[in-house]
């Protein structure tokens, strides 16, 4: 009896090879994509899990003869993606709601719906691999380092990676987009989202002020010894290592340096200002098995940012990593993701900067 597994469908060609690569397996597939009840603004659609992405998801299921489903999560993404993503901006942090989207939302309400359709598998179009050794599963980096997903997988555990296939993990994306066009599959020139998925447009500012305007409130601009230099537009409109959009002039470019929310205050300095080397982590989450003492490990405080050597050492009961060269713009509310050369160890959420 065929193995079957439950494809999520973003209507991507990632997602689409995918689910195209597990039926060429043997696998049992159906599709399934998830609906958010993204409301499409100003007549641009949303960038995935929209109504174009359903239609392009249906289509890809229809030309391989899987079936296709849709599934509305809007309440489960409200809740646990763009609540948090407006208290976080309130609050002076920079949060990332892909973490949280696939620690809830794929690969919890999903994952959950794929087991009981009696599947054994979800599998996504995650550029990332997952290798099953003696002392258990282990997450690794794609092939393609270029398309490299695993930062934002950090918080998967051992149950969880039982039932993950990552199909193009071996795979780079120039190899995905030509068995797309040798398949015929519609998606196979569709181009790839830059964007989260619920700010198309990327205004993260203007979202927070649309659904909560009483939390924009205008501020003082200051630079690190308190003198007032302009005027800021709200908290949530700035992040740290911002240079745009300041609205001020010296003699040198500015960089906000620290968001403090309680006294409505951005502080902005230099670009050497902006390096930092120590700093907290709060909801710290591991793959197998926490650090018992102190550790040398690279880490990765942004998506974009190449993982360098740090300690990581307890301090009353928190996690704090001092990275051995200071590093631009560490910036609360991000994910700092720990790895041993290509194998994710875990991480946490950078909860604040010391220094």
């Amino acid at each position: 009896m065929k193995k079957r597994v439950v494809a999520a469908m973003s209507g991507g060609v990632d997602s689409s090879v995918a689910a195209a690569l597990l039926k060429e397996q043997g696998y049992d597939v159906i599709g399934l994509t998830m609906c958010f009840n993204l409301a499409e603004s100003k007549g641009k659609k949303s960038s995935c899990c929209g109504l174009q992405g359903i239609e392009d998801s249906r289509r890809v299921c229809h030309k391989l003869g899987i079936r296709h489903y849709v599934m509305n999560l809007g309440k489960d993404f409200s809740r646990e993606v763009i609540q948090d993503f407006l208290r976080e901006y309130q609050a002076g942090r920079t949060p990332n709601p892909c973490v949280r989207c696939n620690q809830f939302i794929k690969f919890g309400a999903l994952l959950k719906k794929a087991l009981n359709l009696d599947a054994q598998f979800l599998a996504t179009g995650h550029y990332a691999r997952i290798v099953n050794t003696p002392g258990g599963y282990l997450l690794k980096k794609a092939r393609d380092l270029k398309k490299d997903q695993s930062y934002f997988l950090y918080r998967l555990d051992q149950q969880q990676l039982k039932h993950i296939i990552f199909p193009l993990g071996s795979l780079t994306k120039a190899r995905v987009r030509e068995i797309a066009a040798d398949l015929g599959l519609n998606v196979a020139d569709k181009q790839d989202s830059q964007e989260i998925c619920f700010l198309p447009e990327g205004k993260y500012g203007e979202l927070v002020k649309a659904k909560s305007p009483g939390s924009i409130k205008p501020g003082d601009l200051v630079d690190k010894e308190g003198n007032i230099l302009g005027a800021h537009r709200g908290i949530p409109f700035y992040t740290i290592g911002q240079r745009q959009g300041l609205g001020i002039a010296r003699g040198y470019p500015l960089y906000v340096t620290l968001i403090n929310a309680k006294s409505n205050r951005i502080i902005v300095g230099s670009r050497q200002d902006a390096y930092k080397s120590d700093f907290l982590v709060k909801e710290p989450h591991f793959l197998s098995k926490p650090f018992k003492k102190n550790v040398e490990i690279k880490v990765r405080i942004r998506y974009n940012h190449k993982e360098s050597p740090a300690l990581v050492s307890r301090v009353k009961g928190k996690l704090k990593i001092s990275f051995k060269k200071p590093q631009f713009a560490i910036t609360p509310g991000q994910s700092a993701v720990f790895y041993d050369r290509d194998t994710v160890l875990g991480g946490g959420i950078i909860q604040k900067v010391l220094g």
